[in-house]
């Protein structure tokens, strides 16, 4: 395995002090990048997502322009739901679309399970490929949680409103705990075999959980997250939980066996501390600062850095993903502040 020359990320995760706050930024590969966008005139991105080496490329790539501290593996959280029985495409414009969206307990039986290494090759050769011959950085890993996959499996593509989500999970529980169980089925194997083949973190996205509230979290939801992380705790990497607009849910992620907390813009990280939360946070600038003057971006961004270093254990992110038109000169020269501002001397 390549060696990893930079491991601060990981002493972070796991609440050690670091000499920096180190930084990486999700979506940070994709779309807002020249070189990516002009291969996506010749690759969709199908052909890139299963080609390792053009996938590595896109992986790695951030890390060589920004000086982040770690890799996250480019892929979608759609990725292995084909393998398991669901039709899925990824439209322009629109995002996920599922050709047979979930509808009845039968629905539900039809879905198979996944061999990550027989179904989705391609992901774990493009593990490989970065971990044992090209970063010198952590790779994370990652998943869509069951909540966020079944919403769009249900509603049959993005929702603003997870109305058919939650009419299921309301009006047929037992249809929906069994949902939930097929889902964390594959999350759990799916994530083990990224594990395997070199990723050194995972970061569990559930995206779109915050628009459930607290009684019905700890009803639906927090019980195959409590299967989920327990039985990826044995695997022995730092794990990490990311919901949007889910600050009212900041004390049931706590209680899962997970290591770091993601955080949107929403709640900062003083309000975290000040609710009782001890585990290493992960945030949280609202994306839509990388858009304002060089001097408001600062201003803000030494301030998480100012809270984060209250306690030893903060890792610097977005409060959601890099969006398309954020120029990739922000994100070199963000990285740098965020470096220099926080180093001890």
């Amino acid at each position: 395995m390549n060696k990893i020359e930079n491991d601060t990320i990981l002493k972070a995760f796991r609440g050690e002090e670091t000499d920096h706050t180190p930084v990486w930024f999700m979506r940070q590969a994709g779309r807002s990048q020249p070189e990516y966008r002009k291969l996506k005139e010749k690759y969709s991105l199908f052909e890139i997502t299963h080609d390792p080496e053009l996938c590595a490329y896109v992986t790695r790539l951030p890390v060589e322009q920004y000086g982040v501290d770690a890799a996250i593996l480019y892929k979608d959280i759609m990725s292995p739901l084909p393998a398991i029985g669901v039709d899925v495409e990824i439209k322009k414009g629109i995002g996920p679309v599922i050709h047979n969206p979930i509808k009845t307990k039968a629905d539900i039986e039809k879905l198979g399970t996944i061999d990550p290494e027989d179904d989705v090759p391609y992901v774990m050769d493009t593990i490989r490929l970065l971990t044992k011959e090209q970063l010198t950085v952590p790779l994370i890993g990652f998943s869509g949680a069951p909540f966020t996959l079944a919403s769009y499996m249900i509603e049959g593509g993005p929702s603003k409103n997870y109305n058919k989500t939650k009419s299921l999970m309301y009006r047929e529980p037992m249809t929906w705990f069994a949902l939930m169980d097929k889902l964390a089925d594959m999350v759990i194997a799916y994530v083990k075999a990224q594990v395997a083949a070199g990723a050194s973190a995972i970061q569990i996205f559930d995206s779109w959980v915050g628009s459930l509230n607290v009684e019905d979290y700890r009803t639906f939801i927090k019980p195959v997250m409590q299967r989920i992380f327990s039985e990826l705790k044995e695997e022995g990497v730092p794990l990490i939980t990311f919901g949007v607009g889910a600050r009212h849910l900041i004390h049931e992620w706590d209680d899962l066996p997970v290591d770091v907390l993601g955080l949107d813009w929403r709640m900062s990280i003083t309000e975290a501390r000040n609710e009782g939360i001890t585990k290493p946070l992960q945030g949280n600038l609202d994306p839509s600062m990388l858009l304002a003057d060089w001097d408001t971006i600062e201003e803000r961004t030494k301030k998480i850095i100012d809270e984060g270093r209250q306690h030893p254990a903060h890792i610097f992110n977005l409060g959601h993903g890099v969006t398309p038109d954020i120029k990739p000169e922000t994100l070199k020269r963000l990285t740098q502040l965020i470096h220099d501002y926080s180093k001890k001397s």
